[in-house]
């Protein structure tokens, strides 16, 4: 049986709302992307929240070394043992529409299988680790991470990717975001 999650009183926020750096944060999501996305408009309750998730996320994405398929292998990795169905459908869209993630990795990523490229397996299951461990991988672990053909850097880059994840997965579960309409399509159920 799975356990009831409190719910943050706050209500989700839009640019009339909101004044200074809360403001000019939704005002870029609504220039960028078209729409202010759910998940930003509660975590701009708190600025702070949502800037350092958005400057984490853009330094991953830009100088973490990973292509943009990698990027949602780590995304939807952590974002799935942490069981958060927005960024999960988020990131299940991103990864076919934008990165390129190939369906039937994609597929496994949301099912929890094993992926058919052992690169994209690989750094699947270090990423699972680094969060299930708390950052503490084996060395047999972290071998064969580098053995598929990452580097150290890349284990720092996944320590980046977990503390984004960690802001807007556990926002999304206090929120009880409710998955965007630009990501229905790709709704996902942890019990499925």
């Amino acid at each position: 049986m799975t356990q009831a999650i409190a719910k943050l009183d706050l209500p989700a926020q839009t640019v009339a709302s909101t004044s200074g750096k809360a403001r000019e944060m939704l005002e870029t999501s609504q220039q960028r992307l078209g729409f202010v996305p759910n998940m930003y408009a509660n975590m701009v309750n708190s600025p702070g929240v949502l800037q350092t998730y958005l400057l984490g996320y853009e330094l991953f994405r830009n100088e973490g070394g990973f292509t943009p398929a990698e990027q949602e292998v780590v995304f939807l990795s952590v974002s799935r043992f942490n069981g958060c169905t927005y960024c999960m459908a988020a990131h299940s869209m991103i990864g076919d529409k934008m990165s390129k993630l190939p369906a039937d990795s994609l597929a496994a990523l949301r099912e929890g299988k094993p992926l058919p490229d052992a690169k994209l397996q690989a750094l699947a299951t270090f990423s699972t680790t680094m969060v299930e461990s708390r950052g503490t991988p084996t060395p047999e672990q972290l071998a064969a991470f580098k053995a598929a053909g990452y580097t150290d850097r890349h284990a720092l880059e996944i320590v980046l990717a977990i503390a984004v994840k960690t802001l807007s997965n556990y926002s999304n579960h206090v929120f009880h975001t409710q998955t965007d309409p630009a990501f229905g399509a790709y709704a996902w159920n942890p019990a499925a």
